[in-house]
């Protein structure tokens, strides 16, 4: 009698065990899928990868974004709060116009972004700062290398825009520093301004940080004619943007 007892208390036991673990295990579930859900950063180049707290994107190492900053700023221009949105992008140029902004480029010419840049053309946008030693030299490196496999389309159909996204520092003649340090040839612009035009540029955009570290490597490639507007990659494989390039270039009007 005594025996069957203490089966039975150890039978009690293991079953309390079991439905505890099962419990457990829920709750764990319950509260992850939460956090996934209530994930506050994520990464502007990969909107899959998602983080309850800052940090840097393990697939391509930038800083995570703010949620609620995308949220709450959008890109008046498009109208969209989420810049990762391949048909928000290309509804940018279809609903809105590019900010007809007062830049200068490396040679110090005023020019007007949207009129004198991109109206009629093909181009690829990065974002870029001549004090930058992370992403900034590959992503100019990666543009060079655009140019060089384009040869002499660049300039005739599709034009190069490198935009400081720290303008205060980034003047016309530290621009052409940055330009002759990756032999940037004719019809790759790296432009600056007025921190207020500069800011609004970048908004519209989708490129605007607080942090000018935090930039994207994001390159926008437009063709205007035919308010088509896509973006890749700024570090990937320069021949995988020149086909992006070629292939928006083709787009019929």
């Amino acid at each position: 009698m005594k025996g069957r007892t203490v089966i039975t208390l150890m039978l009690c036991a293991m079953l309390i065990i079991c439905n505890a673990t099962v419990v457990f295990s829920t709750v764990r579930a319950q509260t992850n899928e939460a956090k996934k859900q209530s994930a506050a950063f994520y990464c502007v180049m990969d909107p899959e990868v998602k983080s309850d707290k800052p940090g840097e994107c393990p697939k391509c190492g930038m800083a995570l974004r703010a949620v609620k900053d995308e949220a709450t700023e959008g890109v008046k221009a498009g109208g969209r709060a989420n810049t990762n949105d391949e048909d928000a992008i290309k509804d940018f140029a279809r609903s809105s116009s590019i900010p007809d902004v007062t830049v200068y480029d490396q040679d110090g010419r005023k020019l007007l972004f949207y009129s004198d840049l991109v109206k009629g053309k093909t181009v690829a946008i990065n974002f870029i700062f001549t004090t930058c030693t992370t992403i900034c030299p590959p992503l100019a490196a990666t543009f060079r290398r655009v140019q060089q496999d384009l040869g002499e389309r660049v300039g005739r159909d599709v034009r190069l825009i490198s935009i400081s996204v720290d303008p205060a520092t980034d003047v016309p003649f530290r621009l052409k520093a940055f330009a002759a340090k990756f032999k940037a040839g004719p019809g790759w612009t790296f432009v600056t301004g007025s921190k207020v035009e500069m800011d609004s540029l970048l908004k519209a955009l989708g490129a605007a940080v607080a942090d000018k570290n935090d930039h994207t490597p994001m390159v926008l490639v437009g063709n205007d004619p035919a308010g088509y507007w896509t973006r890749t990659y700024g570090l990937a494989p320069a021949a995988a943007l020149v086909k992006i390039i070629t292939d928006a270039a083709g787009k019929a009007e």
